[in-house]
């Protein structure tokens, strides 16, 4: 039988929260509402839903404060459906931990998409928490804690940089574009955006690198895109 997936929506339009309620029943997902972040945030940690849908503007508590207390608590997908488009604003969202964006008004078969795509990546996902890599003999990624093991040091990722640093690690020496990060981190949708992959590069670099302005992991090729040195780390 096919499992009933949870959806918590957290906007502050009654209307809004109705519509996902059609739209989302009809395709055999349970939903659950909350009309401010607090209630929002109350129900992430009572009923863990499968995956979040979030509005920016809200009062008192904003969605982008909301994503960084969700993303202390959950890694379940979170979708950012707002009125707020700027390409300033999306980067935030991916930056704070959102697994997609969605600006309104939106096509009903879009959402629909798009939130089976995060919920089938949060599927393989799952199958992949016990993998452990090691790239090279001083450096190991555990899957299951989100966490890069370099010499004697930990570096803890949030779920986004995980994804983009397990990709690069699973291809070391190869390069891959940004249209390739972008596709199997957070789906053919988000193609055309490499501003987003240069966001978390940067991110990482910041994180791992000894010297994040001359890096010795995550090497760029310019005009072609990025990849992981594991032969200097031997």
């Amino acid at each position: 039988m096919r499992r009933r997936f949870r959806v918590l929506a957290i906007d502050d339009e009654p209307d809004v929260l109705k519509m996902f309620k059609v739209i989302l029943g009809a395709e055999g997902l349970e939903i659950l509402t909350a009309q401010d972040a607090l209630s929002g945030l109350r129900m992430a940690y009572q009923h863990h839903p499968d995956v979040i849908l979030l509005d920016v503007v809200m009062p008192e508590v904003d969605g982008f404060e909301v994503c960084r207390r969700l993303r202390e608590m959950t890694d379940v997908p979170i979708i950012f459906v707002t009125a707020r488009g700027t390409i300033e604003d999306v980067v935030r969202g991916f930056s704070l931990g959102a697994d997609d964006y969605i600006v309104k008004p939106f096509d009903r078969s879009e959402l629909i998409s798009r939130l089976f795509a995060c919920l089938r990546r949060a599927g393989e996902r799952e199958d992949r928490q016990l993998e452990v890599l090691f790239p090279a003999a001083s450096v190991m990624l555990d899957c299951g804690r989100h966490e890069l093991v370099i010499g004697n040091r930990t570096v803890y990722l949030t779920p986004k940089e995980f994804e983009v640093l397990r990709l690069l690690i699973q291809h070391a020496g190869r390069v891959l574009s940004p249209d390739a990060i972008l596709t199997r981190v957070w789906g053919p949708e988000r193609i055309g955006e490499p501003d987003l992959v240069k966001q978390y590069i940067y991110r990482l670099r910041r994180k791992i690198e000894p010297d994040p302005r001359s890096p010795r992991y995550i090497r760029t090729v310019r005009g072609s895109g990025y990849f992981f040195d594991s032969e200097d780390l031997l």
